[in-house]
């Protein structure tokens, strides 16, 4: 079996790359990566060497490319996509250009060549945001309701996977999904800017009050899931994906890290709250557990302290990752570098 993994180059594509070819060796890969900022080739060290996979080098919004691309894939699995809600909040334009009329080139390109599924990665934050005392979680039947720039181009991207299968009967499954962390993860994102930020002696930002809740996911237990429903999901169908029960705040989540890397609160730093700053996100994940047997393996801390390892151990990789680019954008978006 051969797979197109659109987006491969960045944290979750590459980590079901190195998933995949550890759990599927006789299958084929083909990584189709515009190597943005959040691509790099560096995550998939040593997956270069196996015969069984390739890379190209393009835009998922030109349709010559993905057709070269996709041709002769039996499954596409889209990752591609910009993801970064401050950054849709700096330039909206470039989430609308990838996220919905990229997808929607995939979608065209796949019907062409008759793929045989179509597994397209969201997010949970399509649904928008809970309050913080709302015991109501989102599960497949939420309305969307998104807040920000990103999560309504990730809505739009849904929105047209199920218009291709109700439409044409293109065999698609949708997964929307929690907060991810672990491995190769840019470090933007919340777990692992402070863990960086800490090892480099610097301040870990925290925007408003910081009790802001998410429901974090690790990332091999993601593609684990996704796995699952490309071997034994629904055609047509969407599932929830979610990390822990427990529900956590933002700051508790530094406050975590500070403390398995032996140090105070003094590292914490308030900023400006964001613009349109959900205030809670929460999964329901039980259709995936009832329908294909999958769950979590570990809890938040085992996997935090697992992920805290792996980037005391590969100080070179993210501290290449946070180039001038990377300073330049840290600076216009929290003042302080």
């Amino acid at each position: 079996m051969k797979l197109l993994i659109t987006g491969g180059a960045g944290f979750i594509g590459s980590n079901f790359i190195r998933y995949w070819t550890s759990n599927h060796p006789d299958d084929e890969i083909v990584n189709f990566d515009k190597l943005t900022y959040a691509g790099n080739l560096e995550n998939l060290k040593g997956i270069e060497k196996n015969k069984k996979y390739s890379f190209i080098q393009g835009d998922i919004s030109s349709i010559e490319q993905v057709t070269k691309a996709m041709d002769g894939a039996d499954i596409v699995v889209n990752f591609a996509a910009e993801t970064h809600v401050d950054r849709s909040i700096l330039e909206p334009a470039p989430f609308i250009i990838t996220n919905v009329a990229g997808t929607q080139i995939l979608l065209d390109v796949a019907l062409k060549f008759e793929i045989k599924r179509f597994m397209h990665i969201s997010t949970d934050e399509v649904f928008g945001s809970l309050e913080l005392e709302d015991t109501n979680k989102f599960n497949e039947r939420t309305n969307y309701n998104p807040a920000s720039p990103y999560s309504a181009s990730k809505a739009g991207s849904d929105h047209l996977v199920r218009s291709y299968y109700h439409t044409y009967g293109l065999p698609i499954n949708i997964s929307n999904c929690s907060n991810n962390f672990g491995p190769y993860q840019f470090p933007e994102k919340l777990i692992p800017l402070a863990i960086t930020n800490i090892l480099e002696g610097k301040k870990v930002p925290v925007y408003g009050d910081g009790l802001y809740v998410r429901d974090w996911l690790y990332v091999e237990d993601h593609c684990r899931a996704i796995d699952l429903i490309l071997q034994k999901g629904r055609i047509g169908e969407t599932y929830c994906i979610g990390g822990v029960a427990e529900e956590i705040n933002n700051l508790s989540v530094i406050k975590k890290i500070l403390n398995i890397l032996e140090k105070d609160e003094s590292s914490i730093e308030y900023v400006k709250d964001r613009p349109g700053h959900d205030r809670k996100y929460s999964v329901d994940w039980s259709k995936i557990k009832n329908e294909l047997g999958w769950s979590p393996l570990h809890g938040l801390d085992e996997w935090l302290t697992q992920t805290i390892n792996w980037y005391k151990d590969n100080q070179d990789w993210w501290k290449r990752v946070k180039n001038k680019d990377y300073l330049k954008y840290y600076k216009k978006q929290y003042g302080t570098v």
